[in-house]
């Protein structure tokens, strides 16, 4: 499904939660479908499933997944209030992003083309490198 780096200085876990809400922007996961058991996810990428069990604790906490209890978790369908908080929070932080990156010297011009291929990727094309 992906890989982890074990080597990174960021924490399995959150390396975890960075990935699913990864596949489940890119709609890979799309909304009410059950995800891997904790079980299984933690035997196929070799790690402890207290890890699984934390990525998808905090998942649920941010409100990209849902419990049904005895049946497992599943992928929130995403409502249109929880993004609009989503969205003003996302805003205020890229503003803080932009904002240091013309400070250190970025150009509008790399940033635009940074926009570009976050575009891409989003529609399901190739990023560049």
């Amino acid at each position: 499904m992906f890989q982890l780096d074990i080597r990174s200085r960021k924490p399995i876990y959150e390396q975890l939660v960075e990935k699913l809400k990864e596949l489940i922007i890119h709609e890979v996961f799309v909304a009410d479908q059950q995800l891997p058991s904790v079980r299984a996810l933690a035997q196929e990428l070799t790690i402890n499933p207290n890890t699984i069990q934390k990525a998808y604790r905090e998942l649920e906490h941010q409100g990209y997944i849902y419990s049904v209890p005895g049946k497992g978790k599943y992928v929130a369908p995403q409502s249109e209030t929880k993004n609009d908080e989503k969205v003003k929070k996302m805003k205020e932080e890229l503003v803080k992003l932009l904002s240091e990156a013309m400070y250190l010297g970025m150009k509008k011009e790399d940033i635009l083309s940074l926009v570009a291929i976050a575009e891409e990727t989003v529609k399901g094309g190739e990023e560049s490198d």
